[in-house]
């Protein structure tokens, strides 16, 4: 009997020291992810930002891999039952990513054959030289609507019922 408990003390050691090695290696992959992240905010170079980027891609698909492989215990499963994960979770990365190159395709096709077409971020506004914004025009109209109002306020005096010299837009 005490050969069959010290195997499993063995066994549980080991499994012990996976764990703490499994936790150490993700803990280090955060601290490198953040490490870079606040890093990437600092800088102005677009490449390099890209560049960290993608490196922090890499650093959380390892740490996808190892939650899977160890915390779901896929390491320890046959091959065929990794590929029924695997194959069609790659499948939908692969559809999220065609959709998206789909989409922006219709928009960049859309953009090039409707020449009346423009979308709001690539319309520019001139301004025009020696055109104020207008304060004179709403001088005018705010004058335009106070005659009309005093004509409202006689109308009202006499108690008649009469339509209004302006139809109110709304």
């Amino acid at each position: 009997m005490s050969h069959s408990h010290t195997d499993h003390e063995a066994h549980n050691a080991e499994a012990i020291a996976e764990i703490k090695k499994v936790t150490i290696i993700l803990s280090v992959f955060t601290i490198i992810e953040l490490i870079l992240g606040f890093w990437m905010m600092s800088m102005t170079s677009v490449g390099l930002k890209l560049a960290i980027k993608g490196a922090i891609v890499i650093l959380m698909m390892a740490k996808a891999f190892y939650i899977v492989a160890y915390f779901m215990h896929l390491k320890h499963e046959v091959k065929n039952l990794i590929m029924t994960i695997v194959v069609p979770l790659l499948l939908f990365v692969w559809f999220i990513g065609a959709f998206l190159w789909d989409g922006n395709s219709f928009r960049n096709l859309r953009n090039d054959y409707d020449s009346y077409f423009k979308e709001q971020a690539t319309i520019k506004v001139e301004k025009k030289e020696g055109e104020e914004h207008g304060a004179a025009k709403h001088e005018a109209t705010d004058a335009k609507h106070e005659a009309t109002d005093a004509k409202h306020e006689t109308i009202g005096t006499s108690h008649e019922t009469a339509k209004p010299a302006v139809e109110p837009y709304y």
